[in-house]
């Protein structure tokens, strides 16, 4: 049998426990020496250094040493995608979804955007101009984009606290999650907050949340009372579809709130088991624990099950510090109580306050109430003080059973008295105030004459009463302060933010090339650098100084900034410091970059100029420096966010290795590109070489390495940006080329050549096409545009480049660009006009037989929309491939009047089929009067107009019409909402 490691404590650990316990299964706890009280569950314990160290993945894996599945309880390592995959990647089963549904329901904005993009309602929200969204709807939440458990969150109801709170839930979010990413949503009240429980995809039925203080749950019901048939059906489905958009596995709760006229609105998604959870056990009969548990070793658990009464959830917590002498919980029918406690239990030493969880079940409301009620009147605690009393008062509010998530909090307070603003330990009692100290922060709680209740030393609860009898006027004595005056501490960071080295700049200048920096300010707005202030790692070998004055940012800067108004993460290495070759601190900076960009899904610029690996760095104690971790987490980023890299200058080694990782090359003219530079090229004995001679664009363009070649820099950052923009969703305003220009684009004479790009320019919006690869497999062209403003890839054969014919270079340029397209969910239109593959001996040594069908394999594989148009010559295997293999296999087929059609083209069918008719003519010119009878009747029979009348395509159109199919059929409805990777990789050729 499995053995189960438990990383968390409390309650939530007992519990799991106890199901692995049911199941046979082994179990190991996570301990500390001030907090054991549920190793007496497992089977075995290991002892952690601190209270911190739950926290801390290497503590918690190190732990998991002959386990075969972690499961994380309910805290934040339960919704951590990193730790999930760590587990992973130690080879063990994480008990929850996968990572990247964990990262796209943790980020609280992306969460929003599935829910809407599946018809779910969401509230008004913003991600910036905070202020405008106020002033268009009033109070708003401000809420932490990351984590949960109602932390970095905050109630604005005046503009002019807005600010303020932005800040404090960013720093609490910073603190709690590590990201200070935050939103707004309009503030709905009075509203009802509702939650629907999840087995994968199953519903499980609802429970209200709405007893609640301070966005901490304190009661829960289920099933939520006073919901029409309809409505439930409503949030039911709601929830199911969030699940299946997300192909959802494991234990999960969608929230909702609920206004007074039934109208609901999502709120967040929870990907992991709920303090709540017990509710819904006690009216299924159902062991959510064991079932979540049964999944993560892919048994399906048996969810059958008859709804059975009503249950509520009473969270008993502390609210002082404190050994228990007495702790005596309820008993009797329908009582349940979850606890880690009992008598001599030490309490509240540094973790959540939740000590018990009082879980009542009865046949109908009032009995449940009643039960409810005796059974905290039952609840002896001793020792410690505890929030009892006031959930009993509670319980005896008129309104408890029609509660909004304001009713808590509207409550008048028994006391006067002074409470801790955080959870945190007391270091001071001053006179007139107690000084609570949190997160390595102290904040002091004036108290006037009050009687102060703690003592130095204790850990107390956020909201925890420090002192009673406090004058509510008491407030903290004013400090006035010089808005203006810049502190020494901030001087010195302002300083070490000032990065201007006129020298190198006017150096580069006088190159005709810009600095990094004027890259990235060209290319985004709002660019928020990430470690400005790191250096090379090179104290062994100079001083501080001329670090700091020498190697800015350790010659990368990196960040994230805005390209077109949507966030991108940028980098540029600075050839001005150190080559722009790579050292130990850039790597890293990579690295969190990289790591940033797949958490967030943001697309990637990287500016690439440099000399690759740097030897220089001292301050490290590796040796070969083969970990290092960049090269990996870019390109796994392959496939799942659009990449971007420029070259101008020289780039070689693991520099060229990035850029060779893009999907998209963009290249100066003066840029040489190169696996290798010339010290390596001479190292290994192959020659000696001018930087310029190692890969110039004169080689790297037509060979297919570079996609686009741009003057310089300036042309590079509009080029990129332009990409960009393809991903990026519609463009507003467009216009476009009379389309009656495209009934004459195609000769009528039928062998006279014409270049397709007169087609591609002006079937798209003016100005919209960008073309990749123009000077590699030229025989077929790939562009992005746009039609109505609509972003597609346009897939064309050029009958000027052998006549129109695909070699294997042009079938390897178009099966890249169809992988391309529908990675990041391009419509695809081509427009054909081939008489098939290129054959004979010379391509054959190509190895056409693989790269031709490379073509025919992506297209059949394309799941976006894809459209056909026979321009003219659709001919044999070519023709296929052109239209994914098939020409059913499109979402139309048509073709212009001057398309024809044919199992090979015409004059080769009439040569193979009529040899012996033409070679009993003996007169040459009646042969050839012959021949060109027989290829013009094949080419009647061919006709676009007679290949319609046997509905082998759907029709035959008037050219100017192409762009009203295009945009009813390929763009005409929403792009998918995508989670993770739709294809492992793209290939970088």
């Amino acid at each position: 049998m499995p053995t189960l490691l438990v990383a968390n404590r409390g309650e939530v650990a007992v519990r799991v426990l106890r199901a692995a316990a049911d199941l046979g299964w082994g179990s190991v706890a996570l301990v500390t020496d001030a907090d054991d009280a549920h190793a007496r569950f497992a089977d075995r314990a290991v002892r952690l250094p601190d209270a911190r160290s739950y926290l801390d993945v290497d503590a918690v894996l190190a732990a998991a040493g002959g386990c075969d599945l972690v499961h994380p309880g309910y805290g934040f390592l339960a919704e951590d995608a990193r730790f999930a995959r760590r587990c992973a990647e130690a080879g063990l089963t994480f008990v929850g979804p996968p990572p990247e549904v964990l990262e796209l329901l943790g980020d609280k904005r992306r969460a929003r955007e599935l829910a809407a993009g599946v018809g779910v309602p969401v509230l008004a929200g913003a991600e910036d101009g905070f202020e405008e969204f106020f002033r268009a709807h009033g109070a708003v939440v401000v809420k932490a984009a990351a984590g949960g458990g109602g932390k970095g969150i905050r109630v604005v109801r005046h503009l002019a606290d807005l600010a303020a709170a932005v800040r404090r839930c960013r720093s609490e979010a910073l603190a709690a999650f590590g990201d200070d990413a935050v939103y707004v949503e309009e503030l709905v009240e009075p509203a009802r907050h509702v939650e629907v429980q999840l087995v994968g995809t199953t519903v499980l039925g609802d429970r209200d949340c709405s007893l609640q203080s301070r966005h901490q749950k304190l009661v829960e019901i289920a099933p939520a009372p006073h919901l029409s048939p309809d409505l439930r059906a409503a949030l039911h489905g709601a929830a199911a579809a969030i699940a299946r958009a997300v192909r959802y596995t494991g234990l999960g709760t969608v929230e909702f709130l609920v206004r007074p006229d039934g109208r609901f609105a999502f709120l967040e998604a929870n990907p992991r088991l709920q303090v709540e959870h017990t509710v819904t056990e006690q009216v299924t009969g159902l062991d959510l624990v064991r079932a979540q548990l049964l999944l993560a070793t892919e048994v399906e658990p048996d969810l059958a099950h008859t709804p059975r009464g009503w249950a509520a959830q009473l969270r008993v917590s502390l609210t002082s510090t404190g050994r228990l002498s007495v702790f005596v919980p309820p008993t009797g029918p329908g009582v349940r109580v979850d606890t880690h406690a009992s008598t001599g239990y030490r309490a509240g030493l540094g973790f959540d306050p939740l000590l018990a969880k009082v879980v009542v079940h009865a046949d109908d409301p009032g009995t449940l109430l009643k039960r409810a009620r005796r059974a905290l009147d039952e609840f002896t605690v001793d020792g410690a003080r505890t929030n009892l009393p006031f959930l009993r008062g509670l319980l005896d509010h008129p309104d408890v059973w029609r509660a909004t998530t304001g009713l808590v909090d509207s409550l008048p307070r028994e006391d006067t008295g002074a409470r801790a603003p955080v959870r945190g330990t007391v270091v001071a009692v001053e006179d007139g105030a107690v000084v609570v100290e949190a997160m390595k922060m102290q904040h002091v709680v004036p108290v006037g004459d009050g009687r102060v209740l703690v003592s130095v030393g204790d850990t107390v609860a956020e909201g925890a009463l420090l002192a009673e009898g406090v004058d509510v006027a008491v407030e903290e004595k004013a400090v006035e302060v010089d808005l203006d005056e810049v502190r020494p501490d901030l001087a010195e960071a302002l300083a070490r933010h000032d990065f201007a080295r006129p020298g190198a700049e006017a150096r580069r200048h006088a190159a005709g090339r810009r600095t990094a920096r004027e890259n990235i300010a060209d290319l985004c707005a709002d660019f928020v650098e990430y470690g400005g202030l790191a250096i090379a790692a090179q104290r062994g070998r100079r001083s501080l100084d001329e670090l700091v004055e020498r190697t800015p940012a350790d010659g990368l800067v990196a960040g994230v900034g805005r390209v077109n108004g949507e966030r991108v993460v940028a980098l540029s290495y600075d050839y001005t410091v150190l080559a722009g070759t790579q050292g130990i601190r850039n790597h890293a900076k990579k690295d969190r970059m990289f790591e940033l960009a797949e958490r967030q899904g943001l697309p990637v610029v990287l500016f690439a100029e440099g000399g690759g690996g740097r030897p220089g760095d001292t301050d490290h104690g590796g040796v070969s420096r083969l970990d290092c971790a960049a090269f990996h987490l870019f390109a796994r980023l392959s496939g799942l966010v659009p990449l971007v890299g420029v070259a101008s200058g020289r780039c070689f080694a693991g520099n060229a290795v990035l850029l060779g990782t893009c999907d998209v090359v963009i290249a100066t003219r003066d840029a040489t590109i190169g696996m290798g530079g010339p010290a390596m090229i001479e190292g290994g004995g192959l020659g000696v070489f001018r930087p310029e001679e190692v890969g110039p664009v004169d080689v790297q363009v037509p060979n297919g390495v570079v996609d686009v070649l741009v003057a310089d820099d300036a042309e590079a950052v509009a080029v990129a940006r332009k990409y960009l923009s393809y991903f990026q969703g519609p463009a507003g305003a467009w216009e476009c080329a009379d389309q009656r220009v495209l009934r004459h684009a195609v000769p009528e004479n039928r062998v006279r050549a014409y270049d397709v790009r007169t087609v591609v320019e002006a079937l798209a919006d003016t100005g919209s096409v960008l073309e990749l690869r123009p000077s590699f497999g030229r025989g077929v062209v790939t562009a992005l545009a746009r039609v109505e403003g609509e972003p597609l890839g346009i897939l064309a054969n050029d009958p000027a480049v052998l006549g129109g014919a695909i070699d294997s270079d042009a079938a390897d340029k178009a099966a890249r660009f169809l992988r391309l397209c529908d990675a990041f969910d391009l419509p695809v239109l081509s427009l054909c006009d081939t008489p098939g593959f290129m054959v004979g001996p010379d391509a054959e040594r190509t190895a056409t037989v693989r790269h031709l069908t490379r073509l025919l394999v992506a297209g059949a594989n394309l799941d976006v929309p894809f459209g056909f148009v026979a321009l003219r010559k659709a001919y044999g295997l070519g023709a296929q491939a052109m239209a994914a293999g098939s020409l059913k296999a499109p979402r139309f087929a048509v073709a212009w009047p001057s398309g024809e059609f044919g199992p090979m083209g015409l004059e080769g069918a009439v040569r193979l089929g009529y040899r012996r008719e033409l070679d009993a003519i003996d007169d040459p010119e009646q042969r050839r009067e012959a021949f060109e009878a027989m290829v013009a009747a094949a080419h009647e029979h061919g006709k676009a107009l007679n290949v319609a009348s046997a509905f082998e395509i759907d029709d035959v159109i008037d050219p100017a019409d192409t762009r009203h199919w295009v945009t009813s059929q390929l763009t005409c409805g929403p792009r998918p909402a995508r989670t993770g990777k739709k294809r492992p990789f793209l290939d970088t050729w």
